[in-house]
């Protein structure tokens, strides 16, 4: 099933695409942790054909799911990725932290942060958790904590996370820094998440073009890895890496005005345009 969120930023009202491209009022009051840990997805698939349909024309579409308790960060997670920042093939994934008010919908305006000069992209895949995981003991219990799947777009302020010292997270959570969605993709959807291809286009020019089959660390070693280290809880949210083909590596960096355009196969895709803070 694919789950998507509209309405004003606020007051997205939950929804769910049919098979058949209709979209029917989930009858929940929100996608978020606490849906997804009461088995909401599969209520929802259980009543598929008896959920009202709605028309979403015109509408804003939201984040797939409510503010998160966090969002997850892996770093460097794509070998030519780590190449062009010139850094170093980690011997185990690189770990930090977004805010998680940075999240905003699919189509929604990018700002570039005031003093910012070097403002770039990231396509990534996503990894929404649907189960408390701590401490989990195998690949196979990993991803039976894993709800689904999204596209997002980890942008990043270079010189803030890389130059003015400290942690990257000042560079990863600035506002509007982590657009997600359009929909959230159940996991059974994507029984195999190796294997996906992810492009990014800026101003219609094609920046990335990668697979998720080229993760130096994958979906599920990633989710049980962090367990060792922290609480996964429903509704978080895991930023997986990036492939090649951001602005770090010689591209120009993001200004007023651009367009972004990402995708990853299986689900859907992402328009930006940029503005000022």
């Amino acid at each position: 099933m694919k789950l998507l969120r509209v309405g004003p930023a606020g007051q997205e009202r939950p929804v769910v695409m049919d098979p058949g491209g209709a979209f029917r009022d989930l009858g929940e009051p929100d996608i978020d942790g606490a849906f997804l840990a009461s088995g909401g997805v599969a209520r929802v698939r259980d009543r598929l054909g008896d959920l009202p349909v709605v028309d979403v024309t015109g509408m804003r579409v939201g984040a797939p799911i409510a503010r998160p308790g966090k969002i997850v960060c892996i770093g460097l997670n794509f070998r030519d990725h780590a190449a062009e920042s010139g850094a170093a093939i980690p011997e185990e994934p690189v770990v930090f932290m977004k805010a998680a008010n940075a999240m905003v919908g699919p189509y929604d305006e990018v700002l570039i942060p005031r003093g910012s000069g070097k403002t770039d992209w990231e396509v990534e895949l996503a990894i929404v958790i649907g189960a408390t995981a701590r401490y989990l003991d195998s690949r196979e219990a990993a991803r039976e904590v894993v709800a689904g799947y999204a596209v997002s777009n980890d942008v990043s302020e270079r010189e803030f996370q890389l130059e003015r010292g400290g942690q990257w997270d000042k560079g990863k959570s600035c506002e509007t820094f982590n657009p997600l969605g359009p929909w959230l993709v159940t996991a059974d959807e994507i029984p195999d998440p190796r294997n996906l291809g992810m492009r990014l286009w800026v101003n219609g020019e094609r920046r990335q073009n990668g697979t998720t089959k080229d993760m130096i660390f994958d979906v599920f070693e990633i989710v049980r890895y962090l367990s060792q280290f922290m609480v996964l809880e429903p509704g978080d949210v895991i930023n997986t890496g990036t492939p090649a083909g951001v602005a770090l590596g010689g591209f120009p960096y993001l200004k007023p005005g651009d367009v972004m355009e990402l995708e990853i196969d299986g689900l859907g895709r992402q328009r930006q345009t940029v503005g000022q803070a």
